[in-house]
C-alpha cells in the first residue's frame, strides 16, 4: 500500500485494509467447539453465519460473561443462544471515515465487512485502522468528543474545512465526501449539546426531540450552510419542561452560531415560535400546509419534510414522517400543486444551450446552482419519493430507491445521479475557494470562468435538470392545471 498522510486516510477504500479473513461457525456449534475454533485461530472474536451471510458475533466477553453468569450449563449451550444479533456492518468499497464513525458512534472494536450482496468478506478491528497510521483524521473525531469549550469546537469546524480541501484535490468521490461533512456536523452539533449540559446546565428535557430540516436532515450539506432547525415535544409536557425547551432552543441556536453556523435567514430555526410546538400542533400545522398548497406553505413544507431528530426521543421522527405521507395521501392536490412550484425553478439555459446568467448586483454574469438546479433535484425527488412512501435519506439514496420501484428508469437514473453529483461537487469546490479567500461561501458560478470541460460538463448537468422537470411535467399532468 502506498504511504498514507494525515489528509489521504479517510479515502482509503475499507478492502484495501481489510486483510484479516472472517473466521466463522454456524449458530448451531458446541460453544466448546466454538471455544477451541477461536483458540487454534488465536481470535477474540467469531462470526456466526447462515450460509455465506453474518447473523452474528460472539466474544471473549460474551463467553467470560456466560462462564461467570452460568458455569453449569455450558455444556449444552450452542452458539446460537449466546450470539449478539443487529450486527454493524460496512461495506467493502465504503471509505474508512465510516468504518471510524460506525466504532465510534456504537462503542465498539470491529466491523463486519460485507459485499453488496451482504455475504461476508471480512472482519475489520480498530487495530487494523491504527497499525496503519497512529496520526490520521481519526483523531479529529476523538478531539470533536474531547472538547471541553465551544471555542475548540469552532477551531475544529476550520480544521475540518482544510480537510475537505485536500479531500477534492484527492478526487474522493462527491457522495461519500457530502457523507463525510454530515458525520462531522452531526458530531459537532452532539458535543455542542453535551457541553451545554455540563457547563451550562441547560439541556432538552425526556419528551422532547430537537430536529434538523433541509439539507442538514438529509444528510447531504455542502458546508455548514445556514441553520434550519425545529423542536417537537410531548402534548402533556408539564410548563416547566416547556420552559426548558424554550431555553435550550434559544441556547443552541446561539451555540451553533457562535461554532460557525450562520442563522437561517428565513428564520426557521428552533428558537423561534413558529418552529418550536408540541406534537398535535405540528400535525394541525403540517395538514394545513398539505390542505392548502399555496407558494409559500409550499416552501415550509419542502424543508420541513426531510425531518430527523438529531437529538432527544427518536419516535417523533417516524411519527411526523408517518403523518406527513397519510396527510398527503388524503389530499389529491398536494402533489401537482408541489410539483408545480418547483418546476418553477428552471435550469438558467436558454436556446442552443446558452448560460442565461444574472444581470445585475452580485448575480451579474453568474449563475445560481442552488436555484439553478440543485434545488429543483432535491425538491423534486423528494417528492416523488414522498409519494412513493420514501422518507429520510440523501437524494442519491431516494434516486436509487425510486429506480427500484421502476417510478425512475435506468437511463434517467444515471442522468439524474450524475446531474446532482456534478452541481454538488462544483458548489462544495466553489464554497472552499471562497472561504480559502477570506470570502463567504455562497451558490454562484461564472461559467465564463469555468474550464471548457467543466462548462461542459455544467451545461449537461442542467439539462439533466430538464429531464426531472419532464418527468414531473408528466407524472403529475402539470399542462393540464390551471395556472
Amino acid at each position: 500500500m502506498p504511504s498514507i498522510n494525515e489528509d489521504s486516510f479517510f479515502f482509503i477504500s475499507v478492502d484495501s485494509v481489510c486483510h484479516r479473513p472472517a473466521i466463522t461457525c454456524s449458530r448451531d456449534l458446541s460453544l466448546v467447539e466454538m471455544a477451541r475454533r477461536m483458540k487454534h485461530h488465536n481470535i477474540s472474536g467469531i462470526v456466526v453465519v447462515e450460509g455465506e451471510k453474518p447473523v452474528g458475533i460472539v466474544s471473549l466477553r460474551d463467553l467470560r460473561n456466560l462462564i461467570a453468569d452460568a458455569p453449569d450449563t455450558l455444556i449444552n449451550v450452542t452458539v446460537g443462544e449466546i450470539m449478539k444479533t443487529g450486527l454493524i456492518t460496512i461495506h467493502a468499497h465504503d471509505y474508512l471515515f465510516k468504518a471510524i464513525f460506525l466504532m465510534a458512534k456504537y462503542n465498539i472494536h470491529r466491523l463486519i465487512v460485507v459485499d453488496e450482496l451482504e455475504r461476508l468478506v471480512g472482519v475489520m478491528t480498530d487495530t487494523d485502522l491504527l497499525r496503519i497510521q497512529t496520526r490520521s483524521p481519526l483523531y479529529l473525531i476523538k478531539e470533536i468528543e474531547a472538547a471541553n469549550s465551544l471555542e475548540q469546537l469552532r477551531i475544529l469546524g476550520k480544521k475540518m474545512i482544510g480537510m475537505l480541501q485536500y479531500a477534492l484535490k484527492m478526487n474522493a468521490d462527491t457522495q461519500s465526501l457530502i457523507q463525510l461533512i454530515s458525520h462531522f456536523n452531526d458530531a459537532m452539533t452532539e458535543r455542542l449539546i453535551a457541553l451545554l449540559v455540563s457547563q451550562e446546565g441547560i439541556y432538552l428535557p425526556p419528551g422532547a426531540a430537537y430536529l434538523a430540516l433541509g439539507s442538514e436532515g438529509r444528510g447531504e450539506q455542502t458546508l455548514r450552510t445556514d441553520q434550519d432547525s425545529a423542536i417537537v415535544y410531548r402534548d402533556d409536557l408539564s410548563t416547566d419542561r416547556i420552559a426548558e425547551v424554550h431555553r435550550f432552543a434559544k441556547r443552541i441556536v446561539a451555540a451553533l452560531e457562535f461554532v460557525g453556523v450562520p442563522l437561517c435567514p428565513g428564520q426557521m430555526m428552533a428558537n423561534y415560535p413558529d418552529w418550536c410546538h408540541s406534537l398535535s400542533e405540528w400535525k394541525e400545522l403540517s395538514e394545513r400546509w398539505i390542505s392548502y398548497p399555496c407558494p409559500e406553505h409550499m416552501v415550509i413544507f419542502g424543508v420541513f419534510q426531510d425531518l430527523r431528530v438529531m437529538h432527544g426521543d427518536k419516535l417523533f421522527e417516524n411519527e411526523l414522517r408517518e403523518h406527513l405521507y397519510n396527510c398527503t395521501k388524503k389530499h389529491a392536490i398536494f402533489f401537482p400543486s408541489m410539483a408545480r412550484n418547483i418546476v418553477r425553478f428552471k435550469p438558467p439555459l436558454g436556446m442552443f444551450g446558452r448560460f442565461q446568467v444574472g444581470k445585475s448586483g452580485n448575480e451579474r454574469g453568474k449563475i445560481d446552482l442552488k436555484k439553478g438546479g440543485i434545488f429543483t433535484l432535491t425538491r423534486g425527488i423528494g417528492l416523488l419519493a414522498l409519494e412513493a412512501g420514501i422518507m429520510g435519506g440523501t437524494t442519491w439514496e431516494k434516486l436509487e430507491r425510486l429506480h427500484l420501484l421502476k417510478i425512475v428508469s435506468d437511463d434517467d437514473l444515471e442522468t439524474l445521479k450524475e446531474a446532482f453529483t456534478f452541481l454538488v461537487k462544483l458548489r462544495l469546490e466553489k464554497q472552499l475557494i471562497a472561504i480559502s479567500s477570506g470570502q463567504e461561501a455562497g451558490n454562484l458560478v461564472d461559467p465564463l470562468v469555468l474550464p471548457d470541460k467543466l462548462r461542459d460538463q455544467l451545461r449537461v448537468a442542467l439539462q439533466g435538470v430538464n429531464i426531472l422537470i419532464s418527468i414531473m411535467r408528466s407524472r403529475y399532468h402539470l399542462d393540464m392545471m390551471a395556472r
